[in-house]
């Protein structure tokens, strides 16, 4: 059985065409940007725009996921849809869907449409870009990430892999962040939440403490938690934060 779902706004037209089924998606040829074991991302560029095709081909190492997971692509598709709900800047949804055979995983792809003029915040950090040593840029930017993280955690919600290269902000002195692939996070009850809330916050750190001051990263704890003063809670959970790495690297 094969699923295969096109936005509507993308359903007339050279998009329409190029992704009118999954079996269509799979026969794209672009550039290759990235590739795993169970995954490919390639380029492609539709009738002057440009869309990146995640093709997923595999369940894991665990063959059971096949028959009783949800697919990572499946995962990563409605996790994007769920932040757009929650008014998250995101990269738009074109096209998703997966095939299954006597019930078991056999492969899915979702496309999204390139979000232009942008970088992700570990690329500018390896080229130190000039923006990270501008105050009031930092600042909005954190004010952006504190926000998205807010709005995550507030749903219960961890992203569980909230780096720095899967932020995306647009070039320019008014950057928009906007947050990009999810193929791993999920809703969590308490007190499984708060560790993951910890670990969230830990992933932004482990590259914030190399470029910004401690400053600049004790504000963006207050843009986060909406409090001009730390109390006792909040030091314990910076403590975790800060030791969520060690031992780990």
């Amino acid at each position: 059985m094969k699923h295969w779902t096109l936005a509507p706004e993308y359903a007339h037209g050279a998009a329409a065409e190029a992704f009118a089924s999954l079996d269509a998606v799979f026969d794209l040829c672009g550039e290759h940007v990235a590739a795993a074991p169970m995954s490919e991302v390639v380029r492609v560029d539709i009738a002057g725009t440009r869309y990146y095709v995640k093709r997923y081909s595999g369940a894991g190492k665990n063959p059971l996921r096949r028959w009783f997971a949800r697919p990572r692509v499946q995962i990563e598709w409605e996790n994007l849809r769920r932040f757009a709900a929650w008014s998250i800047p995101t990269a738009p949804v074109v096209g998703y869907g997966l095939e299954r055979r006597a019930g078991a995983f056999v492969r899915g792809a979702m496309i999204t449409e390139e979000i232009p003029d942008t970088s992700d915040l570990a690329a500018l950090a390896i080229r130190d870009d000039t923006r990270l040593h501008d105050g009031a840029w930092v600042d909005a930017v954190s004010r952006q990430i504190a926000r998205i993280a807010r709005t995550l955690h507030a749903h219960r919600f961890a992203h569980n892999d909230l780096k720095w290269r899967n932020l995306l902000v647009t070039t320019g002195e008014a950057s928009t962040v906007f947050l990009i692939d999810c193929p791993a996070g999920m809703h969590w009850p308490e007190p499984f939440l708060r560790h993951r809330i910890v670990k969230d916050l830990a992933c932004l750190d482990k590259v914030a403490k190399q470029q910004l001051t401690r400053t600049q990263r004790l504000r963006f704890y207050h843009h986060y938690t909406g409090r001009t003063r730390l109390n006792a809670a909040d030091r314990k959970r910076i403590r975790h934060v800060l030791r969520y790495f060690e031992g780990r690297e």
